[in-house]
């Protein structure tokens, strides 16, 4: 089966569904929002753990999702599938004039910039406009950081992002000394907001790579758990010194 015939097929059952199911039926933009926001997490969790299966399987539920809002905004006769298709089609194509166009690229941080340019002059007020409100913080401060760059509000190295990751260390632990509240937790958002800086030096995702580590503590409390229960013992019988020593036992055989 080809690609365009797949489709086709997907787009049919979606029109079965809307007609048939009662399910289907009464769903509304609204109602689909929180399964959506749902089946990108696990997408998003598929890719943590390189399980090709589960990507293949969540980016199905995903597509599923796109067309049955492309069917409610057809049903509204406020867009098509196809307006969907084409919109996102006319936007590559204008958004990358060093391909449809005669402007030169010299890499891929060039290309990042002229999408930024290219926003602006489509009517964009903010360079970080294009920042959804509702993203987790984590990520929406990878975003900004990102968005930043592109205009050149960057550090020029990662010596430098680290000595402000200490600068701001300095600044939570004098706040902390003070006892005022509400000046630690700004002073530690700072703090968590040029670390996320200093991945993005390293390369590394910092939302991946707290998720590898809620993963990996989730592992390790759960083998925990089991081991004292092959003992006999609960976790809450047990003392920190004996929970420590399961600890350092499971992460020496990992």
């Amino acid at each position: 089966m080809q690609p365009e015939q797949a489709f086709s097929r997907l787009l049919q059952i979606m029109d079965d569904l809307r007609e048939k199911c009662p399910w289907d039926r009464k769903q509304t933009l609204q109602s689909l929002r929180q399964l959506t926001i749902e089946e990108l997490y696990e997408l998003a969790d598929a890719i943590t753990e390189e399980d090709y299966k589960g990507i293949k399987e969540e980016l199905g539920d995903l597509m599923l999702h796109i067309v049955f809002y492309a069917k409610i905004g057809s049903e509204q006769q406020q867009f098509t599938i196809t307006d969907v298709i084409n919109g996102v089609c006319d936007k590559l194509v204008a958004r990358h004039p060093h391909i449809y166009g005669d402007v030169k690229v010299a890499d891929a941080e060039e290309v990042k910039q002229n999408w930024e340019k290219l926003k602006l002059k489509e009517g964009k007020k903010s360079v970080l406009s294009g920042v959804p409100v509702a993203l987790p913080a984590l990520v929406k401060s990878m975003r900004l950081q990102e968005k930043a760059k592109q205009v050149g509000f960057e550090w020029e190295n990662r010596e430098q992002v680290w000595n402000k990751v200490e600068e701001e260390m300095g600044e939570l632990r004098e706040a902390v000394e003070r006892g005022d509240q509400n000046e630690i937790e700004a002073e530690f958002g700072d703090l968590v907001f040029s670390l996320v800086n200093y991945s993005r030096f390293l390369e590394t995702d910092a939302e991946n790579a707290l998720e590898r580590t809620n993963k990996k503590f989730i592992r390790r409390f759960q083998l925990m758990e089991e081991m004292a229960a092959q003992n006999g013992r609960r976790l809450d019988e047990m003392s920190l010194t004996e929970m420590d020593g399961l600890w350092n036992k499971i992460k020496e055989g990992e």
